[in-house]
């Protein structure tokens, strides 16, 4: 295929909703897949063991990245059609009402099944759910929680954050600040090997003081990842410089991602592989963030070859994805509490857990959500169906 030319100026990317959706469909899998590995969840499967956790860590370090990454590049889109405080206030609504109502509705079975799986609450729903509300902290565990709605906040955030200087930001992103960011990521080398800089430097200086926590207030390494990527992809979104390199360094993003996939196979599959030949920090960081950002890397540049394309089935999935996102870990953790009792093998177990998670996020879209008005919101949804071409905007980027 030849060169892209100018892919980007104003021009919707339908190629980034349809990544958006993928990467949204692939945080479902990997919650499912949560449920069977020895790595610490919610609830565990009676089946868990140490069998899919090479394929977990090919998709854990890339996965939310795109999703921040994507918003970054939505946010762009959007700010740049509305005043700051309007737009402040349409990501309050857009994003702040399907935080309260999960925390306060869609979340709480979450930790009233894990508390009972690890048998440190006997009494029924009801009952959880007043102390659940309750200031006065009565469970091991902080609640009211966000559990997987932490992605949702933390965008929320950071939208907040830049809201105030969206205008001079916007300017400065298509004048001179545009314009060193393309020149400095505008070949496929430095886009490569540049942009991995600071997350090696964060994770060196802040890897170990302040591991992954999802507590707002305490997870500063992982602020200094979700905050840069997602400002990555705020500069990136309309430099036709940067996609450019995207696409022609998709090939190269493809080798190291085949050959660092290769090496993190072997380290996760292998027994004592790990131990006998350790990698240095320096060196394994620098590994596992090129393998990442090579991942991303790809993904954009084969989505903007061959995803570029509305379509109705776009359009619907794009409004569709969020609540499903909302919906379904909440509904892996009832149906594995509830299915892993029947002792009824692995395989069946993971078909019908598989089965409850993604039929129930269509059903309850389908049939409840989207058709009701008062619900909609409710769940990042506008409040009367709006027809698009399911292009990169506003109302598909949830952000």
């Amino acid at each position: 295929m030849p060169p892209l030319s100018e892919p980007i100026a104003d021009s919707r990317r339908y190629d980034l909703d349809w990544l958006r959706f993928i990467a949204f469909a692939l945080l479902i899998f990997y919650h499912i897949g949560m449920f069977y590995v020895s790595w610490g969840w919610h609830v565990k499967s009676v089946y868990a063991s140490p069998a899919a956790e090479p394929l977990m860590s090919l998709l854990n370090p890339w996965r939310l990245s795109l999703l921040f990454f994507i918003s970054g590049v939505a946010v762009r889109f959007a700010a740049d059609k509305m005043a700051a405080g309007a737009f402040a206030a349409s990501r309050l609504k857009r994003l702040g009402l399907p935080i309260l109502f999960g925390i306060t509705v869609i979340v709480v079975p979450q930790p009233y099944f894990e508390l009972v799986q690890a048998g440190e609450f006997e009494g029924g729903y009801p009952a959880f759910y007043r102390d659940y509300l309750n200031p006065v902290q009565l469970f091991p565990m902080i609640t009211p929680t966000w559990n997987h709605l932490w992605y949702v906040v933390y965008l929320l955030v950071y939208v907040l954050i830049l809201a105030p200087f969206m205008k001079p930001l916007s300017r400065f992103a298509a004048g001179t600040g545009g314009e060193s960011f393309g020149k400095a990521l505008g070949h496929p080398a430095s886009l490569l090997f540049v942009v991995i800089l600071p997350f090696i430097a964060y994770a060196l200086i802040f890897g170990d003081r302040f591991p992954e926590t999802h507590d707002l207030l305490n997870d500063w390494h992982n602020h200094a990842n979700r905050f840069t990527i997602f400002l990555i992809g705020y500069f990136a979104a309309k430099n036709a410089r940067f996609w450019n390199a995207v696409d022609r360094a998709r090939w190269p993003a493809a080798g190291f991602v085949l050959a660092i996939g290769a090496v993190i196979i072997v380290y996760t599959a292998i027994p004592g592989f790990r131990e006998s030949y350790p990698l240095g920090l320096l060196a394994g960081t620098a590994l596992m963030t090129l393998y990442a950002w090579s991942m991303i890397v790809l993904l954009m540049g084969l989505a903007q070859r061959l995803l570029n394309r509305k379509s109705r089935l776009l359009a619907y999935l794009t409004e569709a994805i969020f609540p499903y996102y909302i919906l379904h870990q909440t509904i892996i953790v009832i149906a594995g509490f509830y299915l892993t009792q029947l002792a009824l093998g692995a395989w069946p177990e993971f078909a019908l857990v598989m089965l409850a998670t993604v039929g129930g996020c269509v059903l309850l879209h389908e049939f409840v959500i989207r058709r009701i008005g008062w619900l909609r919101p409710l769940f990042g949804l506008r409040p009367r169906a709006r027809r698009n071409g399911g292009g990169l905007s506003p109302a598909a980027a949830q952000a």
